[in-house]
């Protein structure tokens, strides 16, 4: 008869077999000489391909943005109101972050520190690119909530302006315990299932008024319509650096929350970007917050009118 401590370091090393998947830096390829912006892609410190999307202004862009789409979307998230940006002079950089959209281990979880890690580089070399444009960065749910993690390390991105768009906060401390319960227990004994809305509940809840928006996404092969439980798992766990670490962003905030007109915030204050989610009409809030950021440093106007 197995003794009951074997018994408890069998079962540990069970639901330790079946823990959470998370992306790990890879080992860039021989002869990779550094992180780089193709044509069609930004390529990270590790030597991973991001697909990425590019809305140039003609001329040098008065204002460059760098925008991170949120929780299994990809950078076509930006792919209405980015041109109506670039024709105000507006330069924006959307690359499909780990996990999501056209790039590599699509489904897995990026991990919170490779993700932030990501937006630190893409936004150096954006920087480079344009040394004399106003360089904001721009991100939805989840995206905003890689931001906040990311502009409150000891590292921050070198950029001039964060945006919110109805940024990610809902971490553990938020949730109700059977929520916390039942997502830990499905992360670690079955983190590959994926779970998806069942069609009463998406036809109840929608993500917007916009119905053709809506059935063109639901076309949209580059969307993820059913999510791992692990990564599902990792987004709280990102949540909840991200609400707990807001205070330390030290770069001008502007934050759209649904319900709320576009609003700065200094060092401090800022509890006006909580308790968030995804909400309809969420691009006019995207652009309602653009247009805020940029109004003071970029002369570009009317951005609120920009639609997805």
């Amino acid at each position: 008869m197995k003794s009951p401590t074997r018994r408890a370091a069998l079962a540990g090393l069970a639901v330790s077999a079946c823990a959470p998947v998370v992306q790990r830096a890879a080992v860039p390829p021989t002869g990779f000489t550094g992180p780089r912006l193709d044509a069609d892609a930004f390529v990270a410190a590790d030597g991973v391909r991001l697909p990425m999307n590019v809305w140039a202004a003609q001329g040098e862009p008065s204002a460059v943005l760098v925008a991170l789409h949120g929780m299994n979307d990809y950078a076509g998230a930006f792919a209405t109101a980015a041109p109506w940006w670039a024709e105000q002079g507006i330069t924006t950089y959307a690359y499909d972050q780990r996990g999501f959209g056209r790039g590599p281990q699509r489904g897995l979880w990026g991990g919170a520190e490779l993700m932030a890690q990501d937006l630190r580089t893409v936004t150096a070399l954006v920087r480079a690119r344009h040394p004399g444009a106003v360089l904001g960065v721009l991100g939805h749910s989840m995206g905003g909530a890689v931001c906040i993690s990311a502009f409150a390390s000891e590292t921050p991105p070198d950029a001039d302006r964060l945006i919110l768009a109805a940024p990610a906060v809902w971490g553990w401390s938020r949730q109700a315990l059977p929520n916390r319960i039942a997502l830990w227990t499905l992360a670690h004994l079955y983190p590959s299932l994926k779970l998806s809305a069942p069609g009463w509940l998406a036809q109840r809840i929608r993500a917007s008024d916009n119905i053709a928006v809506l059935r063109q996404m639901g076309q949209d092969r580059n969307m993820i319509f059913a999510t791992r439980t692990d990564a599902v798992y990792g987004l709280v766990g990102l949540m909840q650096l991200a609400d707990r670490s807001l205070g330390k962003v030290k770069a001008p905030i502007w934050a759209k929350t649904p319900g709320s007109t576009a609003r700065g915030a200094g060092a401090a204050g800022r509890a006006g970007c909580g308790g968030t989610g995804d909400a309809a009409g969420y691009a006019r809030m995207v652009a309602a917050a653009a247009d805020a950021a940029f109004a003071e440093g970029a002369d570009c106007v009317a951005l609120a009118q920009a639609s997805m």
